[in-house]
């Protein structure tokens, strides 16, 4: 049997005589080519034979005509019965994405002196393609490396001025244009439906690509909550975490032990942990001639980690080993959240604190010797006034402040109605982190803090921490949206 499987997976509509080839007796063969056997027996094979080309080829008639379409032989890399489709990294995609009919086309043409090409959709949409667009995205070997995914085309070589000689659409409804020096290019219509210049084709694939959906929340957050080993062995709950995370700001996963080492499993989960100056994990708790403030007992107010570097980590992890019975709270906040209610409340102050450049200092010894100086506004806007990051740490703010000495004291009070906004009750949220929990937060976003507790001669109160880039994460959490959703289309 595990020939006509190989087989079917490849070509189903000639399984029948490979599989009576492979699978019956030199004698029974023999009389299928002509020699004596009993009827009834070709009857029964015969049967067999049919009903499992039936049962196959219902299976998998949607994922083979989808191969024949991208690749005549491609399948037979992606598909058998040791493993499933989406465990060949290389093949996901092809494995299980469904063609969009809307991507349909019903002609195309130039448009504007040959500046533009327009490709009319069967859904009645039109798209338009800058024709040096089209040309410094052509998917031929010659100006594309497939195997890296990367452009070969070299810019000094691009004509920005170029015009399509010709174009027209391929038996196998592909956009072909030839170029003025001869050179052709080719392009799926579900390629270039997907990069349709539209504001809502470009806003939609913004969208998938980045995942800026996030939830505001204040005193009434409802923590997520989730098991660390099911993050650590399911993709479909790391997918969960992860896109909760990047939703809501913050996840508490519970059941890791309580030792040491726990964090460096979700480093290798998602990629890799960030290295900085306090080591690739460090450890939060009461030390004499301490390093930095977190290493004593004293209350911590709302802060971000690092803003003493010019791009501080996204991403904090603290995993709860021993926790005091008195004292030791966390607190998080939104920050986003709240600063938008200080544009709203007080636009002045929430334009001084997103114009002003603050000093950041950190010098010490600990992984290594250090120096470290950054200017960063506390308050990060883009383009669109839309908040990205929050850049504000009380203790490493630098007594050095470049800005004239009159814009001092407005600073302050900017920065200080920022600051009660923060702890306001209605904002903040307060909880006690117990041993084998690991709560893993945005640090571009959420400002975190804990409050005093008592010391005493043992350390009575032990979190690890760790740092990871949004850059990472985000590149794991499109693997996994891709591997996750891909398996409930199958």
């Amino acid at each position: 049997m595990y020939c006509y499987v190989a087989f079917m997976e490849s070509w189903p509509c000639s399984l029948g005589c490979f599989w009576l080839r492979s699978e019956l007796s030199l004698g029974q063969r023999d009389f299928i080519y002509g020699m004596k056997i009993n009827q009834e027996k070709v009857k029964m094979w015969t049967a067999v034979v049919k009903y499992l080309l039936r049962l196959k080829v219902h299976q998998d008639y949607s994922r083979t005509l989808l191969q024949a379409q991208k690749a005549k032989f491609s399948h037979l890399r992606h598909f058998s019965l040791s493993r499933r489709p989406w465990q060949h990294s290389s093949g996901i995609a092809q494995a299980v994405q469904t063609f969009d009919m809307s991507a349909a086309i019903k002609k195309v043409e130039i448009l504007e002196a040959n500046q533009f090409i327009c490709i009319h959709w069967e859904d009645g949409s039109k798209s338009l393609y800058p024709s040096v667009w089209l040309r410094d995205n052509c998917q031929c070997p010659d100006c594309y490396l497939h195997s890296a995914k990367a452009r070969k085309l070299l810019l000094e070589n691009l004509d920005v001025d170029i015009e399509a000689k010709d174009i027209g659409v391929t038996e196998s409804k592909k956009v072909h244009i030839i170029w003025p020096d001869d050179h052709t290019s080719e392009f799926e219509a579900e390629w270039l439906k997907k990069r349709c210049f539209s504001e809502q084709a470009r806003a939609k694939v913004q969208e998938e690509l980045f995942l800026p959906d996030r939830q505001c929340w204040g005193s009434d957050l409802h923590l997520p909550t989730m098991a660390f080993e099911e993050v650590l062995h399911s993709d479909t709950s790391a997918y969960k975490w992860l896109t909760t995370l990047k939703k809501m700001g913050i996840v508490l996963l519970t059941g890791a032990a309580s030792r040491q080492g726990e964090l460096l499993k979700l480093g290798q989960r998602i990629g890799f942990l960030r290295l900085t100056f306090y080591g690739p994990t460090w450890q939060v708790q009461d030390k004499a001639d301490a390093n930095n403030v977190a290493y004593t007992t004293e209350k911590l107010s709302f802060h971000t980690d690092y803003p003493v570097l010019q791009f501080p980590p996204g991403i904090q992890l603290l995993h709860c080993i021993k926790q005091t019975p008195a004292g030791g709270e966390s607190e998080v906040v939104d920050g986003f959240h709240v600063a938008n209610k200080l544009k709203e409340l007080n636009p002045q102050a929430f334009k001084i604190l997103t114009s002003t450049f603050v000093n950041f200092t950190d010098v010490g010894v600990d992984y290594c010797d250090f120096s470290m100086e950054s200017k960063q506004r506390i308050i990060d806007i883009d383009e669109k006034g839309q908040v990205i990051r929050i850049n504000l740490n009380n203790a490493t703010r630098d007594t050095i402040f470049d800005v004239p000495a009159e814009k001092v004291k407005p600073f302050y009070a900017a920065l200080k109605d920022y600051v009660d906004l923060l702890n306001s009750t209605d904002n903040k949220y307060t909880y006690k982190m117990k041993p084998g929990e690991i709560v893993v937060f945005d640090n571009w976003r959420l400002l975190h803090g804990r409050q005093s507790y008592q010391s005493g001669i043992e350390i009575s109160r032990h979190l690890e921490g760790a740092y990871a880039d949004w850059d990472v994460v985000m590149s794991r959490l499109r693997i996994l949206q891709k591997n996750v959703l891909n398996r409930k289309q199958l």
